[in-house]
């Protein structure tokens, strides 16, 4: 199953290799690697193949070599392009895994910024290509997923329908993920033209925007499977460079989603600047140009496995939960509502 990344401060721009590339759990090597505490310890005597979580194995058992890419949000255009204010994403997709992919590495090695997008694909059945890598970009709005929509192919008509024109056209790959992404901006700009896709909403509409895009493909679900449809998988996240929501979701009522942490204290971990080092308290930094006692802003990251070894610094978002940041970067974790009774699925693997 995929593995998705996100860095956002209102205060501290981080260098796209500290945190993609470097650490020994970065999102660049969890092609095959996985470090997830609190749901599967880590080490030696506690392996993927002796989990009796036949889920958590399957997820986890997927090579992630099936395309990559990154959104950072840079303030260039608005220095050149008339009516363009604040930060807007520029995106780098590819259909190479992140380790031998020589353009990422030169990418994030150069490259800082407040707010960073990073996903590795695990196809659910849709080609290897480049438009179907994750992020999606509409407008200053970014959207990624780790998952999946159950029998998409089922209801992908039917959604299409609720998608405004734009949206719809905006939809340049066959994915599940970037059907949602239209979805979720249709719902968040209330069917508006593209030009909407520039402004800013208060991170209450991103969210409530994000919970309709569930409910919405849940209901289709039902009404073209019925008792036939199957859980989905939906860690969705998406910002507009300033805020961010992110959820934890599965449609079940006992299995546990995808993996999701997040973390507002890891970011001084693998900032290099900074001491200490993201793989280990026995391990020096060299690079460290700040003492112990100095302070980093405010900066949150959400990511599907830990990118540090201090279990201590991360949280695991909870079951159907979801988690805004808002412009200061207060953090705000949040039961999604729903319609359990009706919209709850049974795993047709798994009953």
């Amino acid at each position: 199953m995929c593995r998705w990344f996100a860095y956002i401060s209102p205060e501290e721009p981080s260098l796209l290799s500290d945190v993609l590339i470097d650490p020994a759990n970065a999102i660049s090597k969890q092609c095959s690697e996985h470090y997830l505490p609190k749901l599967l310890p880590h080490g030696e005597e506690h392996e993927l193949d002796d989990t009796k979580d036949s889920l958590l194995k399957m997820r986890n058992s997927l090579l992630n070599m099936d395309g990559l890419g990154i959104a950072w949000y840079t303030p260039a255009a608005q220095n050149y392009v008339k009516g363009v204010q604040g930060q807007r994403p520029a995106l780098y997709k590819s259909q190479s895994p992140p380790i031998n992919d020589f353009n990422f590495r030169n990418i994030c090695h150069n490259t800082e910024s407040h707010c960073v997008f990073a996903h590795i694909r695990a196809t659910s059945g849709s080609v290897v290509t480049e438009v179907n890598s994750h992020p999606f970009v509409f407008g200053r709005h970014v959207f990624m997923h780790n998952g999946a929509i159950s029998d998409f192919t089922s209801i992908r008509r039917d959604m299409t329908d609720l998608l405004s024109f734009d949206a719809y056209s905006n939809v340049l790959g066959s994915t599940d993920s970037e059907h949602a992404a239209a979805l979720y901006v249709t719902n968040l700009t209330n069917k508006g033209t593209k030009d909407t896709w520039e402004k800013e909403y208060p991170i209450t509409e991103m969210l409530n925007a994000m919970q309709k895009t569930v409910v919405q493909i849940m209901e289709l679900q039902q009404k073209q499977l019925g008792k036939k449809a199957a859980p989905n998988s939906l860690n969705l996240c998406a910002t507009d460079g300033k805020k961010m929501v992110a959820i934890r979701f599965r449609n079940h009522a006992t299995q546990q989603p995808p993996s999701l942490y997040w973390s507002e204290f890891a970011g001084r971990t693998l900032n290099q600047k900074f001491p200490g080092h993201p793989d280990g308290a026995d391990k020096v930094n060299d690079s460290a140009t700040k003492d112990e006692g100095d302070r980093i802003g405010k900066h949150t990251i959400i990511a599907s496995e830990p990118t540090t070894y201090d279990e201590e610094e991360w949280h695991l978002i909870g079951r159907n939960c979801a988690l805004t940041v808002d412009e200061s970067g207060t953090e705000k974790e949040v039961p999604i509502a729903y319609d359990e009774k009706n919209l709850n699925a049974v795993d047709p693997s798994n009953p």
